[in-house]
């Protein structure tokens, strides 16, 4: 599978436990219906109206749901795809990484290591002048921006 062989590339009957653990009643609690969607029912929000899709703020890009660091800001670039795109994450286990046939197609899903809400998907070979050649597509409203102090 190329370079998809890295980090924590799982399928779902692989992965590893998440560190945050809640009921389906505590994250509706929790988040709002949109935000749950998403990071909940691996929704996508739709293209070119994300909070974060044209922000070039420096800092660190955080999981909505738990908090956890996924990406930061020097790894984001303009894709042009309608969605905050990153050529890395911020850490290597800080997402996992696991086959998605929900469409009929093959894509590689991203959802948080941390508490395992959907970030979006990763796509490679696209051509991006990008060290990995990779292409993280997340949703805006699955990440919260830390601006850099």
């Amino acid at each position: 599978m190329g370079s998809f062989d890295r980090g924590q590339q799982t399928t779902s009957a692989t992965k590893p436990p998440a560190k945050v653990e809640k009921t389906d009643a505590e994250w509706r609690e929790q988040l709002t219906p949109e935000e749950y969607q998403v990071l909940r029912q691996a929704g996508t929000e739709r293209p070119y109206v994300g909070e974060y899709t044209d922000t070039e703020t420096e800092g660190v890009y955080e999981c909505r749901a738990c908090g956890a660091e996924i990406f930061r800001s020097d790894t984001k670039f303009e894709s042009h795809c309608g969605w905050p795109s990153f050529f890395s994450p911020s850490d290597s286990d800080a997402v996992i990484e696991r086959v998605d046939t929900s469409l009929g197609m093959r894509r590689v899903e991203v959802v948080c290591a941390n508490c395992h809400s959907h970030l979006g998907h990763v796509f490679e070979g696209e051509g991006y002048p990008t060290p990995t050649d990779l292409r993280y597509c997340i949703n805006s409203i699955s990440m919260r921006l830390a601006p850099k102090a």
